[in-house]
């Protein structure tokens, strides 16, 4: 049994899928599942190194400006449109899962006119244009929010699933975490991060707090500045005056953390964006957030993501533009300070939480074929 799975552009895609095609190894021994993807998107790096065999359409999106590159859109859809066809035909799969991006748009069309089990999964709050067409075709829709849901057509066969999340999320032991990170009775962990490359904006209101932080007792503060711009938080604190430069005792920042599932779990309270890997994971272990969307996310679902938890009582929102230090210090302290606030959102977030997301989703497919 072979099955395709395609998604790309960025890592919200592309883990996914690579989360599903795991999913469908186990499930079904013996099989084996092929990526597509495109030849220029994040894909192309990441999916040969998962061992997954890899094969390329070409796949353009329109850009929202006016601009020639719109001009070439349809023929670069037909051409590969037809080179997924071509694909599909030697691998003869016996579903296709899409994970967004524009790839997902030639391949997925092609299988279900090719009536070959389809099914999409959308992972924000706000569906992505590919996604949203495809829904009228595909077989079956899986979304990680209940939000989503309204944005899809009443035909369409739409499950609520959630977003799969690493297994090692799920499984780390509170207790056994805040002994790894050395946290006595009573302390309380605030865990803040931007993502991988880190977020400007966040480390500049965070590099302000420092000095509140330091007079917070009962306090650790880990900071994740990010691989890219470690070297300029650090510059971002001198130039806030806090401390000469120097970092209190009770506040940690590192470039990268390889110990994320650890840190979510002896959380207490944790600041990040709002994509919806990191959404996932927040809930799915119940951690009070106060999210920052990215405010320049395609169609700016990020905060669409932060509100479907904000509304819930699951966490508190900034806006990108309202964000620096004293209106971080004033939410994250006013917080910090109520612990059984904290136990609120702590319960609304595990609610939405999803454990059995990528089970879900495999039941979705076994469902179709």
């Amino acid at each position: 049994m072979r099955f395709i799975v395609t998604g790309g552009g960025t890592g919200g895609h592309i883990y996914p899928a690579l989360a599903i095609a795991g999913g469908l190894r186990r499930r079904y021994p013996g099989s084996s599942v092929v990526y597509i993807g495109t030849a220029r998107g994040l894909e192309a790096d990441i999916v040969p190194k998962s061992g997954l065999e890899f094969h390329t359409v070409r796949a353009v999106g329109i850009k929202r400006s006016l601009s020639l590159h719109n001009l070439k859109v349809p023929w670069e859809t037909l051409a590969g449109y037809r080179e997924a066809r071509r694909l599909l035909r030697d691998i003869a799969p016996r579903a296709v899962v899409g994970t967004g991006g524009y790839v997902c748009g030639p391949v997925v069309l092609a299988a279900a006119r090719m009536k070959i089990p389809t099914l999409v999964h959308e992972q924000n709050a706000l569906p992505g244009v590919t996604n949203r067409w495809l829904a009228r075709v595909v077989d079956r829709v899986a979304v990680t929010f209940e939000d989503a849901l309204r944005y899809f057509p009443r035909r369409a066969d739409v499950r609520l699933t959630g977003l799969p999340v690493r297994e090692e999320v799920i499984s780390t032991e509170r207790h056994q975490a805040r002994e790894k990170f050395s946290l006595r009775e009573g302390e309380q962990l605030l865990l803040s991060f931007g993502g991988s490359q880190g977020a400007r904006s966040l480390n500049r209101a965070v590099a302000g707090a420092v000095g509140w932080a330091a007079e917070q007792k009962g306090l650790r503060w880990l900071h994740v500045t990010g691989r890219s711009q470690h070297g300029e938080f650090m510059d971002m604190l001198a130039a806030a005056g806090s401390r000469g430069g120097n970092l209190p005792g009770n506040f940690t920042a590192v470039p990268y953390l390889y110990d994320m599932p650890e840190a979510l779990a002896a959380a207490d309270l944790v600041i990040c964006r709002a994509g919806a890997a990191t959404i996932a994971e927040l809930t799915v272990r119940g951690v009070p957030a106060v999210l920052v969307p990215f405010p320049y996310a395609t169609g700016n679902h990020q905060e669409h993501n932060a509100r479907a938890l904000h509304s819930r009582g699951a966490a508190e929102m900034i806006r990108d533009a309202e964000l620096s230090a004293g209106t971080l210090v004033e939410m994250v302290g006013g917080l910090l300070a109520d612990p059984d606030r904290l136990r609120e959102m702590a319960a609304a977030s595990r609610r939405l939480g999803r454990p059995r997301a990528l089970d879900d989703i495999i039941d979705c497919i076994a469902e179709i074929i």
